[in-house]
C-alpha cells in the first residue's frame, strides 16, 4: 500500500494556503468603480491612455461631444468589467485546467478498459487516483459557473440581459444560451462523468476480490457505453464552458481541439505520477516499456493537437470571414507571446524531445517534456478564455500564479490521498500477466 508522505502532504497544504492568499489579494484589489478602473490603467500606462485622448478630442469637437461622451461611458464600463473579470478569469482558467487533466485521464482509462488493452492494467490504479479529482475539481468549476449565472462576474457576456437586448445574434441563441439550461447541462455532464468514475472504480476493486471475471466484463460494458456519452458531452462542454465566452465565434472542430488538449495533459500527468511512484519504490512491475508507451502517447497526441490547431487557424484565416477571423486577430495582436509561445511549447518542444525512441525511456527526459507540455496547455486554456473576458488587460500576475498554486496543491492532495486507499497493483485483472511482461 502506498503511504502519502508527510513532506508531500505539507507541500500540498502550503501550495493551497499561498494560493488562497494570492487569490484573495486578487479579489480585494479588484476595482469597484469606473474611477478605480481608470486609475489602475493610468498607473500602468503613465496616464496616457485611450480615455485621456478621447476626453481631449471631445473638448475640441463640441458638435460631437454628446456622441463621444456616450461612447466613452460604454468604454469605461467595459474596462471596469474587464478588470473585475481578471481574478475570476484567472481562477476559472486554473480550475478548468486541472479539472480537464482528470477528465482527460478518465477518457484514457475508459479507452483502455473498452479496448481490453494488455499493456496498461498496471497503470489503472494511477489513473483511478488521478480521476478522484473529478468530484472536487468539478464542483469548483460548477460553483464558478453558478457565480457567472448569478451575475457575480462578467465572464459570459451572453448572460448580460442588456447586451442580449441589443444583439440579434445572441437573441437567436437564447434558447440554448440561457442560465438555467446552461447549469442543467453542466450538472448532467459532471454527474455522468463522476458516476462512471465511481462505478468503474468500484468494479475495479471488486474484481480483485472476486472468483470470476464478471466485474471485469461489467467494467468493459460500462466503459464502452461511457465513451459514447463522453464524446457527446465533452464537445458540448467545450461549447458551453469555453467557446461561449466568445458567443459570436464558433469552430466546428472546437470540441476535438479541447479534447486533444485535455487528453495529452492527462496522459502526461499519468506518466509523471507513475515515474514519481516508481522513484519511491512502488509499481515494481512497471518497466521502461510502459513509460515508453506513455511518452509515445504524449508525442502522438501533441502532433494531433497541432494538426487541429493548424486546421482551425488556417481555414479561418484563409476564409477571412470577419465574424471568425476576429478571434485570431485579437489573440495575435494582444496575446502575441502566449499565443505563439503556446504553439512552440505544445508542438516544437515535444517534437524535438520525444521523437527519439530512446529518450522516451529516460524518466527525467519524460518529466522535463511533461512540465513544458502542461505549461503549454495551461497557456492554451489561458488563450481561450482571457481575450474575451479581460481583453488587452491581461497579465501573468498574482491572481494567475496564485490560482495555479492553489489548484496544484488541491490536485496533489486529492490524487495522492486517493492512491493510499487501495493497493497500487490490481490482483485479478485478466491481463495483469501480460502487463507485467510487457516489453516493446
Amino acid at each position: 500500500m502506498y503511504t502519502f508522505s508527510n513532506r508531500l502532504k505539507i507541500a500540498s497544504f502550503i501550495l493551497m494556503a499561498v494560493g488562497l492568499l494570492g487569490i484573495a489579494a486578487g479579489f480585494i484589489s479588484m476595482p469597484s468603480t469606473v474611477e478605480d478602473a481608470k486609475a489602475i490603467v493610468a498607473s500602468h500606462d503613465g496616464g496616457h491612455g485611450e480615455h485621456a485622448t478621447t476626453e481631449e478630442h471631445a473638448k475640441d469637437n463640441h458638435g460631437e461631444a454628446a456622441h463621444v461622451e456616450g461612447h466613452d461611458s460604454k468604454h469605461d464600463e467595459h474596462l471596469l468589467h474587464q478588470l473585475q473579470n481578471k481574478p475570476w478569469a484567472a481562477l476559472y482558467v486554473a480550475a478548468f485546467f486541472f479539472f480537464m487533466i482528470a477528465l482527460g485521464v478518465l477518457a484514457f482509462y475508459a479507452i483502455q478498459r473498452a479496448a481490453q488493452a494488455g499493456w496498461s492494467p498496471l497503470l489503472f490504479r494511477v489513473m483511478e487516483g488521478i480521476t478522484a479529482y473529478l468530484a472536487p475539481g468539478g464542483l469548483i468549476v460548477f460553483v464558478i459557473l453558478v457565480a457567472s449565472v448569478a451575475h457575480m462576474n462578467h465572464l459570459f457576456v451572453w448572460m448580460d440581459a442588456d447586451v442580449v437586448a441589443h444583439d440579434k445574434l445572441l437573441q437567436g441563441k437564447a434558447g440554448y444560451l440561457n442560465g438555467t439550461f446552461f447549469l442543467i447541462r453542466a450538472a448532467i455532464f459532471l454527474g455522468g462523468w463522476i458516476a462512471y468514475r465511481t462505478i468503474s472504480r468500484k468494479l475495479s476493486l471488486a474484481q480483485d476480490e472476486a472468483d470470476d471475471n464478471s466485474n471485469f466484463v461489467k467494467n468493459f460494458r460500462w466503459s464502452a457505453g461511457f465513451l459514447v456519452f463522453y464524446l457527446v458531452t465533452e464537445s458540448m462542454m467545450s461549447w458551453d464552458w469555453i467557446m461561449s465566452v466568445d458567443p459570436h465565434w464558433f469552430s466546428t472542430l472546437f470540441g476535438w481541439y479541447v479534447f486533444a488538449s485535455m487528453f495529452v495533459s492527462g496522459i502526461t500527468v499519468i506518466a509523471m505520477v507513475t515515474i514519481y511512484l516508481k522513484s519511491k519504490g512502488h509499481l515494481e512491475d512497471v518497466n521502461d516499456s510502459h513509460i515508453h508507451d506513455l511518452a509515445k502517447f504524449m508525442f502522438g497526441i501533441s502532433i494531433f493537437w497541432t494538426y487541429l490547431w493548424f486546421a482551425q487557424f488556417m481555414l479561418i484565416w484563409y476564409a477571412n470571414i470577419p465574424e471568425e477571423v476576429t478571434y485570431f486577430i485579437t489573440r495575435i495582436e494582444d496575446y502575441n507571446l502566449p499565443f505563439f509561445g503556446m504553439v512552440a511549447m505544445n508542438f516544437i518542444f515535444p517534437l524535438l524531445l520525444l521523437m527519439n525512441s530512446d529518450y522516451k525511456r529516460v524518466n527525467w527526459f519524460v518529466i522535463m517534456a511533461g512540465v513544458v507540455i502542461l505549461a503549454g496547455h495551461y497557456l492554451d486554456i489561458f488563450n481561450m478564455i482571457m481575450p474575451a473576458t479581460v481583453g488587452d488587460q491581461w497579465s501573468i500576475g498574482v491572481s494567475e500564479i496564485s490560482s495555479v498554486l492553489f489548484f496544484a496543491g488541491l490536485f496533489i492532495f486529492v490524487v495522492f490521498r486517493a492512491l493510499t486507499t487501495a493497493p497500487l497493483q490490481p490482483k485479478r485483472n485478466p491481463f495483469i500477466g501480460e502487463s507485467k511482461h510487457f516489453h516493446y
